[in-house]
């Protein structure tokens, strides 16, 4: 039959916290608990053995009861209000098992006698293997499960045909928080709306399929050509938005002009323009309203209103809100 020590280095290794004053039997667990394949650390009483465990955890914990400064109980305590999923194996003389009930209302989960039997050390660790393997994969499930739970967020604010960008959920979000910064502190910021010229009529000689594909050529040419912390939305059909951040109008209808100079240079063919010409966009620029309540939706109608001008005034040209808007 095979030896305790080679069935439990067959099994997964556990990191071991054996905390005892008395240098004779900490000697003992330890070279017990390294036969085992496990990994050992050691401290000389509970002050230290809680040390130990706040710089590097343990898996496992083998505590005497009675210590200098911190005695097991009270280690027991303090390991079990750190991490909950620290195994916690109590050790105590035969004459001392009236206060194993004690320690176990501490949060110990097991007990040993001394002198510590061995064949008793490898049963306890089995146990202590399964429950921390459990918590192991409980833990990365638990981590799996909240990376999901961010991709799926993640999915829900972006338009599911440009992907890249956000949908009018979070761009609403997003403006509800640019608005609160605004009322708040009064941070500037922008909105450049921009509408893909002649669209229809691509759609119609070309096809919605090369429709599509013309957005999401624009929508990653308005990505490549913002600073970080801007953002790109769908606003509506061929109507993108990008928010501007700390960003006053005049410094925006800049950013907005090397954005629609950007797509034209993509060099898109349109195929229903006579003479020839290519894919453009018209852009309206808007700034801010200082602290006033309604931000965002004042500043978004200004920019509605500027693009308007845009189309009005011949289409690929960016136009700035006017004082009177």
């Amino acid at each position: 039959m095979p030896s305790p020590a080679r069935v439990r280095r067959d099994r997964a290794a556990v990191r071991v916290l054996v905390a005892d004053d008395s240098g004779t039997a900490r000697g003992v667990l330890e070279r017990a608990v390294r036969e085992l394949g496990h990994e050992c650390v050691v401290a000389e009483d509970g002050e230290e053995a809680w040390e130990l465990f706040a710089q590097r955890r343990a898996d496992v914990v083998i505590s005497d009861w009675v210590m200098p400064g911190i005695d097991g109980d009270e280690l027991c305590r303090r390991i079990r209000a750190a991490d909950p999923y620290a195994y916690f194996v109590l050790v105590t003389k035969l004459e001392d098992r009236e206060h194993l009930m004690q320690g176990m209302e501490a949060g110990a989960d097991d007990y040993l006698t001394k002198p510590v039997d061995r064949d008793a050390l490898a049963a306890r660790m089995i146990v202590a293997e399964r429950i921390t393997g459990l918590y192991r994969r409980l833990a990365e499930q638990q981590r799996e499960l909240e990376g999901l739970n961010q991709e799926l967020f993640r999915q829900a604010r972006r338009d599911p045909l440009l992907g890249q960008v956000g949908n009018r959920l979070s761009m609403r979000e997003d403006l509800e928080r640019v608005e609160r910064r605004v009322a708040r502190y009064g941070h500037a910021f922008a909105i450049a709306l921009c509408d893909i010229d002649r669209f229809k009529s691509y759609n119609d000689a070309a096809g919605h399929i090369a429709g599509d594909d013309v957005l999401r050529a624009i929508a990653g040419s308005l990505v490549a050509n913002c600073r970080r912390e801007d953002a790109v939305y769908r606003y509506g059909g061929e109507e993108l938005l990008v928010l501007l951040a700390e960003q006053h109008v005049e410094s925006a209808a800049v950013a907005a002009e090397r954005m629609r100079a950007a797509v034209e240079s993509l060099g898109i063919p349109h195929p229903s323009l006579d003479p020839p010409g290519v894919v453009t966009i018209s852009i309206g620029v808007a700034g801010g309203r200082g602290t006033d309540d309604g931000a965002a939706d004042a500043t978004l109608t200004s920019a509605d209103t500027a693009l308007y001008r845009a189309k009005q005034a011949g289409r690929n040209r960016v136009e700035a809100e006017s004082p009177g808007d």
